[in-house]
């Protein structure tokens, strides 16, 4: 395990076997070592130009995925042989003391309606044609019954065939997509843009009237980002887990925009100042309502950077963007205030909470200068994030 921790090809296969109690190894009858699956073969085994009999074994941490590899392989194989189309079967015996036959290379049978094929696909064909055109697609078909039964045969080689949608979907690419007849639908509907993707269309063109620029940034980003740097816990911000994250960089789905947006001005210091950059987008929160256990939502970040903290330009962006909301300043008749708030990103005193509508819609403020430092910047940064649901 030691050794292969470095090897750039083995080590994404380590952790598949590395906790646990006993590890695979197979042997020959003369106890020399063939493989220890899913790390290294033996060169003892290894198939030359010479080989005349070829042991196929397959191993995995899911029985019905190594059964299907073991029936392709296997059946795949078997075309080259002397007597073409033939494997030889190896009792296997489980730790249990169950022993089994593989490979199985089990067929079985499924009965569809021609007309059901018909209807699906928009086609009018005969129940004999129909047979044809999957016999075509490696699936043995007859009509039986009434004469619009079609009994299909499913072979090993086609594990992908789950369900009567797949056997549809084959008589449809044998028959060909585009010699399907183009048809009306039947039902008339008029198209209407998703009224949040259009409140955030009107609002991303004002943003840019108001000189700001927009950025687009990774919905994923790593633990640090939302947490630490801006002063919280992890476990505070309720964000949702990559389960194997590729890089550390995606390790989390964001809670706020915020990081994004610095990172961006980050790497853009060299540009001349001010750096003023606005985003449009969703984040992602924990939500134990939600049949899925989160829920998007879509916010509004815009972010000031220049020598001076310039509070004043991200306050009388809040208020352009009330203006174009059409939320009147003042708590009467829905409208907003903002009221002097703390939060740990923020410099302790200049930071305000955004009430709209009798409820808190977000924050504004300038940042603290440890979060500044942390995103490596140079300069005071002063940041607005708004939830934009509430106004639509």
């Amino acid at each position: 395990m030691n050794i292969y921790k470095t090897d750039n090809h083995l080590k994404h296969y380590l952790h598949i076997i590395e906790n646990k109690p006993l590890y695979p190894v197979i042997y020959d009858s003369n106890g020399v070592v063939l493989s220890m699956p899913p790390i290294i073969n033996g060169n003892h085994s290894k198939i030359t130009v010479n080989t005349r009999n070829v042991f196929i074994e397959c191993t995995g941490t899911d029985f019905t995925k190594a059964k299907i590899v073991l029936d392709i392989i296997a059946t795949t194989f078997s075309e080259y042989c002397e007597n073409q189309f033939t494997v030889e079967a190896a009792e296997v015996v489980f730790p249990n003391g169950k022993s089994y036959t593989f490979p199985e290379l089990a067929y079985r049978k499924e009965m569809v309606r021609a007309d059901l094929i018909n209807k699906k696909v928009g086609i009018r064909e005969t129940p004999e044609n129909l047979a044809k055109l999957l016999t075509r697609m490696y699936l043995k078909s007859e009509v039986i019954g009434d004469g619009n039964q079609i009994e299909i045969e499913i072979p090993p080689t086609r594990a992908d065939v789950i369900h009567a949608c797949d056997i549809i979907e084959d008589a449809a690419i044998a028959y060909g997509y585009n010699n399907i007849q183009m048809a009306l639908p039947k039902t008339y509907t008029i198209a209407n843009q998703f009224p949040l993707n259009k409140l955030t269309e009107l609002l991303r063109h004002d943003m840019a009237a108001a000189g700001f620029t927009e950025a687009l940034t990774f919905a994923l980003c790593s633990q640090e980002d939302i947490a630490d740097k801006l002063g919280l816990d992890i476990s505070a911000t309720k964000a949702v887990h990559i389960s194997n994250p590729k890089t550390a960089e995606f390790q989390v789905v964001r809670t706020t925009l915020l990081p994004g947006l610095l990172k961006t001005i980050a790497v853009n210091r060299k540009m001349p100042l001010p750096l003023k950059l606005f985003e449009i987008s969703d984040i992602v929160v924990k939500d134990s309502s939600r049949d899925v256990g989160a829920r998007n939502c879509r916010h509004l970040c815009a972010v000031y950077y220049n020598k001076n903290p310039g509070f004043e330009i991200i306050h009388g962006l809040l208020d352009r963007i009330m203006q174009l909301l059409g939320v009147p300043p003042g708590e009467k008749q829905g409208g907003y205030v903002i009221r002097a708030s703390e939060g740990p990103a923020f410099f302790p005193g200049r930071c305000a909470e955004i009430f709209a509508r009798g409820q808190s819609v977000g924050k504004l403020g300038v940042l603290h200068p440890d979060v500044i430092t942390k995103f490596e910047l140079t300069m005071p940064c002063s940041s607005l994030e708004i939830d934009i649901e509430p106004f639509l």
